[in-house]
């Protein structure tokens, strides 16, 4: 399992397409936005696109445990932020869905890339709910990558191995 992190635009969904594209297919995507509007509408696109063949998606805005705990083969994860805003403004049970969504994770069948939008590194918010979910966020992003085989943060489209995977500790992306 590989936890790919970093803020927005930095390269990190490209990145994660790579590292789970070098191994065999077929590739499943679990895709969690919502596309509440034209803007998040054409996001979701272009991240289609550029998928070559050989790429399945799923949405999965809530149930992402259940579909990684479902996958056989190579998946990649984008996103676990927009996952848990989807979770935390359903007001659903957010410790077992995040338990549930490590158990999954520790028990995938084909390997495992997530990316994650990295909040903590910004201004502090000025409102309760974007407090909580930037804690939230880093305690999500901290529990995955204690578990996680290999840990990359992407600066300007960089990757910087911050846990390097056991099979290969002197590889620096």
């Amino acid at each position: 399992m590989t936890l790919v992190l970093g803020g927005a635009r930095s390269g990190k969904s490209r990145y994660a397409e790579a590292l789970i594209e070098a191994v065999p297919g077929p590739w499943l995507y679990l895709a969690t936005a919502q596309a509440w509007d034209d803007e998040m509408r054409a996001r979701i696109a272009l991240h289609r696109e550029r998928r070559p063949e050989g790429w399945s998606t799923q949405d999965v805005p809530l149930a992402l445990a259940q579909a990684v705990a479902a996958a056989h083969g190579p998946v990649l994860v984008d996103c676990l932020t927009l996952w848990l805003t989807n979770v935390m403004l359903a007001e659903a049970d957010l410790p077992a869905a995040v338990d549930g969504l490590l158990d999954a994770c520790a028990a995938a069948r084909g390997p495992l890339v997530l990316v994650g939008n990295e909040v903590g590194l910004g201004i502090v918010p000025d409102n309760a709910l974007g407090r909580r979910f930037r804690d939230e966020a880093g305690r999500l992003h901290q529990r995955l990558a204690h578990q996680a085989d290999r840990v990359v943060f992407m600066v300007a489209g960089l990757p910087l191995t911050v846990k390097p995977s056991p099979e290969n500790p002197g590889a620096s992306a």
